[in-house]
This record gives structure tokens, sequence and C-alpha cells, in this order.
């Protein structure tokens, strides 16, 4: 084990160890409600772990038995006052779920309890999420007379389809981890104390397998290209990537050691050795 460095928050804990970041939502009294401050740590701690090139995978988890209730309304609403419908104000969950989407690095959450609301919606950008036995979930909105953050609306539907979509988002309904399975919401489920287990163990084989700069191109690849209404815009890209393989020192790695059937020691990292050909990087540089 490589000794553990930390950053000092009050709502999430973060530590990163083993070039893994773990992002641990932080206020389990109040079972993870979601708030301002929040929503600002953990803005700060995700980019921070995209830019550290020790850390390869990030693990969002909590402290405490539940992930997440979703905002916190103990103050009697939400915390928006003060904020203008038409000014460029972005709401706390959205914040959370876009710098997640726009990460080079994979994300895996590792769910368990109640993951509800605003504490479901900040997951859906994740790459992976493994639920415990003992995860409900629910997108409850109608049900307070509220509306659907965090992009949820676009994010369920490329999850489940637009059916169960509805069905979760019109009636607001409460649903296990059984359910969140077979509609693809989670990735896998596991016993309430092995959840985190998983999540590390597949954050290793990630670690000791794959090409940080091949598994962020792919991440961003699927993030911005799949949705496209034609193939010919991803073939092109598709193309230069390509091309320039014999010039990529991470694919010559590869190659060599499958030949040789010895574990990869890939050369190159994130984000310093991304391919400046992408579009995305070229044109905006922006989540």
């Amino acid at each position: 084990m490589t000794a553990e460095t930390t950053t000092a928050y009050t709502a999430i804990v973060y530590a990163v160890a083993d070039r893994i970041a773990t992002v641990s939502l932080n206020r389990p009294e109040a079972r993870n409600g979601y708030t301002l401050t929040m929503a600002h740590e953990l803005e700060h701690a995700f980019l921070a772990a995209d830019a550290d090139p020790t850390v390869q995978v990030v693990v969002f988890t909590c402290v405490g038995k539940d992930f997440s209730v979703g905002a916190d309304l103990s103050g009697g609403g939400f915390d928006v006052s003060g904020t203008d419908p038409d000014a460029d104000w972005q709401e706390p969950a959205g914040r959370c779920s876009k710098t997640i989407y726009g990460m080079n690095k994979p994300v895996i959450a590792a769910l368990r309890g109640v993951s509800v609301g605003g504490g479901m919606t900040i997951t859906l950008s994740c790459d992976f999420r493994l639920a415990s036995t003992d995860s409900r979930f629910s997108f409850p909105f109608s049900r307070r007379g509220i509306f659907p953050e965090g992009a949820s609306v676009w994010y369920l539907p490329r999850l489940v389809g637009i059916s169960k979509a509805t069905d979760w988002m019109l009636t607001g309904r409460l649903f296990g981890a059984s359910e969140a399975l077979d509609a693809g919401l989670v990735t896998s489920v596991h016993e309430p104390e092995a959840v985190l287990g998983a999540a590390y163990e597949l954050a290793r084989d990630i670690i000791a397998n794959t090409s940080e700069v091949s598994t962020a191109v792919i991440k961003q690849m699927l993030n911005r290209l799949s949705g496209l209404d034609s193939p010919i815009p991803v073939h092109a890209i598709d193309s230069r990537l390509i091309a320039g393989l014999s010039r990529h020192s991470d694919a010559v790695e590869g190659v060599k050691s499958f030949l040789e059937k010895r574990p990869p020691a890939f050369p190159m990292t994130v984000p310093g050795d991304l391919p400046q050909l992408l579009p995305w990087i070229e044109t905006d540089q922006t989540p």
C-alpha cells in the first residue's frame, strides 16, 4: 500500500492511495443530505482528481449507511434564495454530474442504503454504479412538486430507456436494487459490507490492465459521440486516432505485452498525453 494523502473538506472526504481517489459524502448525521457546500466540494474534488497524474480511477461513495437522501430539507425548503431563474446560475446536483461527465478518469459509484432525488442524479454520469442489496432508489420530484435536476432527464433514458425512465420519473416511486440491475441503472449488486470492496476491486483491475489514455479517450467518445445521429463523423475520429498508432507509445506497449504474455506497463499518462486531435480538446477544452 502506498501512503494515503487527504484533503480537508467539511461535507465530503477526499483521499488518494494506490492511484485511486476516494470521494465520500460525509454528512452521515443527515443521511448525507445534499447541500450547496457539498456541491462546491464535490466539484472541486472531482476536478482535482482528474488533474492529478497520480490518480487513475475515482471511487465515489459515502460515510454512513445511506448514500444520500437527496436535497437537505432540514431548513424547511430548498436553499435557492436569492437566485435568478433567468441568470446564469447552475443548480447544485448538475454541477456534480456534469463535472463527472467531463472527467477523463473513470468514476465508480459505490451505493448503499437510500439514494434518492439529487442523491441519485449526481451519480448518473458515473461510468459504473455498484449497488448493495439494501439499496433503494427514487426520483421523487413529482411527489415534491419540483423538477428533475442533475440533467437527469438526459442521462436516465440513455441508461435505462425512455419507458423505464418515464415510469420512475413520473411516479416518483421507490424501487430496489434488483429492479435497478434489471433495467441497467446499476452494474452489479453486492452485500452492503462488500459493495465498497467490489468498487476498489474494479478500480484495481482497470489500473492493472488498461491504458490511462485509451480509457480516457474511450470514455469521452462514448459520452460525446454515441448519441450522434450518424456514424460518419465517429468514423472520421476513429480514422485519425488509428492512423497515429505507430507513434502511440501505449499501443506499442499493448501489443508487446500481449505477445510477451505479461502485464502491460503503459507509459502514457492523463491528462498530459491525451491526443490533441480530439475535436472536444481542439474546440472547447470544457466538459
